[in-house]
């Protein structure tokens, strides 16, 4: 099993409670791994389709 790690600082997310993983909005074939630190701080991601998130 492969270790998630943040779409935005690279962190490990084991037991981050408050992460969150889900598919990329534009292209839904990336998965995007958030932990709980660049969700409260809203630093932005990408996916190799081009997508910059959050809006």
């Amino acid at each position: 099993m492969e270790e998630k790690k943040c779409s935005s600082c690279k962190r490990k997310v084991v037991n981050d409670k408050g992460s969150v993983t889900f598919k990329c909005p534009q292209c839904n074939d990336v998965e995007v791994v958030r932990c709980t630190e660049c969700r409260a701080n809203a630093v932005k991601y990408n996916c190799g389709c081009g997508f910059i998130g959050p809006n």
